[in-house]
């Protein structure tokens, strides 16, 4: 990673509640900080902003500290070099799209003639020259949601924040404002932070994610190392895939006192083994032929899921497996009913707990 252009250890205490993130972005790059409801997410971005001060540790942009609270030094928003784009956008109802977009440098000094043709430029670079004179009323959701970017971009922020962006979007209107978004951010020299809950909106905008939960940092990376080496429960719903942790001796993980799966990878030590619900195999007796894991189960949740169906299973583990229309009637599949679970050494991941 180059040089950072933000520097930030994020500290803020709420009643019993902390919240701890360390975070450091480089210039041209965007981190998703991504997390359950309630990990403190938005907590973190409020900090970057100015809107929530720390209780320690500091925030530093472009070599500048705004917020150090172990001296007492602190710079209010409105003086920091920072764009932000809330969750329900916050435009101005009162104003034109033009004159939204125009707050900013207005703000900053500039004088309303150059200040609107800022506005103008900004307006044109995400497509709503012709909705200039419109009000946020007159507008869709992908609209002022453009907007809204094109109003944190106008003041050249050293540091972009984009809180849950899409969320307010349906689902088309979100897929193709996500395009329209990841092409200005790619343009953006500046460093930027994307809250987000959702793993799509994550993956397909940011360069590094950044998972957060109860208040901590439980992984980081690029998105292909993240979903394919979980280390939580939460990431690896995300990712959808089964997650366990246990001991590894050879080709074998003790991920239960009563169930020892086979591996395909070697290892020794804690370790994590994650594989598809599409991996996991029913029978209605335990299956003969080639080596594989098997395991009594009961079935408690039966429910579709895409083309396939999912089923939830208790047992020596918790297991969740995608099986067809076809062959969960075969099964006549219903909570309570006990069933073989099966899965190929092949089909699963080995990978160290720690490091």
């Amino acid at each position: 990673m180059s040089r950072p252009l933000l520097d930030a250890r994020i500290i803020v205490d709420r009643g019993a509640f902390r919240l701890d993130v360390p975070l450091r972005v480089a210039p041209g790059e965007v981190v998703a900080l991504l997390g359950p409801n309630g990990a403190g997410k938005t907590t973190a971005l409020r900090a970057l902003a100015g809107l929530h001060p720390l209780s320690a540790g500091h925030v530093t942009l472009d070599g500048t500290d705004l917020d150090r609270p172990a001296t007492g030094f602190w710079v209010p928003t409105e003086r920091r070099s920072v764009g932000v784009v809330f969750q329900d956008y916050l435009l101005f109802p009162h104003l034109s799209a033009l004159d939204n977009v125009a707050f900013g440098p207005r703000r900053h000094g500039i004088d309303r003639r150059a200040a609107r043709a800022t506005a103008r430029d900004w307006l044109d670079r995400v497509g709503l020259a012709d909705q200039a004179p419109r009000r946020p009323r007159q507008l869709s959701g992908g609209q002022a949601q453009r907007v809204a970017l094109a109003r944190a971009l106008a003041v050249a922020p050293a540091l972009l924040l984009l809180d849950e962006p899409l969320a307010a979007l349906d689902a088309r209107t979100r897929l193709d404002t996500r395009a329209e978004l990841h092409r200005h951010l790619a343009a953006h020299p500046g460093a930027t932070v994307l809250v987000t809950h959702d793993p799509l909106d994550a993956l397909a905008l940011a360069d590094r994610l950044v998972i957060v939960e109860g208040g901590r940092v439980v992984q980081e990376g690029d998105g292909p190392s993240v979903t394919a080496r979980p280390r939580t429960d939460y990431v690896a719903r995300l990712v959808g895939l089964n997650l366990y942790r246990g001991r590894a001796d050879g080709h074998e993980v003790r991920v239960a006192p009563d169930l020892t799966l086979a591996v395909a990878d070697r290892l020794a030590g804690e370790a994590f083994v994650a594989f598809r619900p599409a991996s996991v195999a029913l029978h209605p007796a335990r299956p003969e032929g080639s080596p594989r894991n098997t395991w009594a189960g009961t079935v408690v949740g039966v429910q579709r899921h895409g083309d396939n169906v999912r089923v939830q299973l208790d047992g020596p583990i918790g297991v969740a497996a995608d099986v067809t229309p076809a062959a969960a009637a075969q099964l006549r599949l219903t909570p309570g009913q006990r069933v073989w679970v099966a899965l190929k050494a092949t089909e699963t991941h080995a990978y160290p707990a720690t490091g």
